[in-house]
């Protein structure tokens, strides 16, 4: 469970990832310990997808660039990863200069806009934004996410607002999500290939679900956490139970990737119909 949980919160959020010299070069000032991670990470994220992030392979990696301590290196992040994986999205998520959108997101905007209020779920929530935003239209709003810290950040925010929201702190294998208990469930850069028969069964009739991610087309020049990137159709396909009320994949700003450079998204909004 505990490798699971790790392989899960590398891909959550899709961010672009430097080169192995410009990883070296920024991580050259951190702990022995925060910057093997950090290393290890990098490595994920680009060149280690092909392996799904296999340790035995990462291994393999530094004794080939010449790592004294590859064993004792791999053996600290299978043993702290998952810890180091959260600590590092509290830190990103609570950031006093944030590097990610921190208004809600557009298409869920657009899509739950004019739409009765019910019971929404954020999957994946970070630091609220949307859970935030659900609140203030009238949703009844419960989100969960690994991040702790990031989590108490959305209950503050909501709280300076005078709004209440749900919220856990753990992780969407761990999470109960029901059967026919929401009016809408979000993952927003939050992954949504995983457990389409769970989110569906968990839908309420007329239930919405609404995803966002990167298309495949963003990661052929930046590496981006493979839970949050989808082929073309591919969310229509994996959701073919629902029935489809918007699905694009629109050259934009992502909400989670480089500042200031336009990727190709896929956004996915969908009804439970029986």
């Amino acid at each position: 469970m505990k490798s699971l949980l790790f392989a899960v919160l590398l891909s959550l959020y899709a961010l672009a990832q430097p080169s192995e010299a410009e990883t070296e070069k920024s991580i050259a000032g951190l702990p022995p310990a925060e910057r093997a991670f950090e290393r290890y990470r990098a490595w994920a994220n680009s060149a280690g997808k092909a392996s799904g992030g296999s340790l035995e392979t990462y291994r393999q990696v530094l004794i080939e660039r010449g790592f004294p301590d590859a064993e004792a290196q791999t053996a600290m992040i299978r043993a702290n990863g998952t810890k180091m994986e959260i600590a590092r999205w509290n830190r990103i998520l609570t950031a006093e200069n944030p590097g990610f959108n921190t208004n809600p997101n557009e298409f869920l905007v657009e899509m739950a806009r004019g739409r009765k209020p019910g019971r929404a779920l954020d999957a994946g929530m970070g630091q609220g934004r949307n859970a935030i935003w659900l609140a203030g239209a009238g949703w009844d709003v419960t989100g969960f996410d690994p991040a702790g810290e990031a989590v108490a950040l959305a209950e503050k925010n909501a709280a300076k607002l005078g709004l209440k929201i749900k919220t856990e702190v753990t992780t969407r294998e761990q999470f109960a999500f029901g059967e026919k208990q929401w009016d809408l469930i979000l993952l927003s850069y939050a992954g949504g290939r995983e457990m389409p028969g769970r989110l569906i069964s968990a839908l309420k009739p007329g239930g919405l679900l609404i995803i966002e991610g990167s298309h495949e087309d963003a990661a052929k020049n930046a590496s981006i956490g493979r839970g949050v990137v989808f082929q073309s159709g591919e969310l229509v396909r994996l959701y073919s139970a629902l029935r489809v009320v918007r699905y694009e994949e629109p050259l934009t700003f992502a909400d989670f990737g480089p500042r200031g450079r336009l990727s190709r998204v896929v956004r996915y909004c969908a009804e439970r119909v029986d």
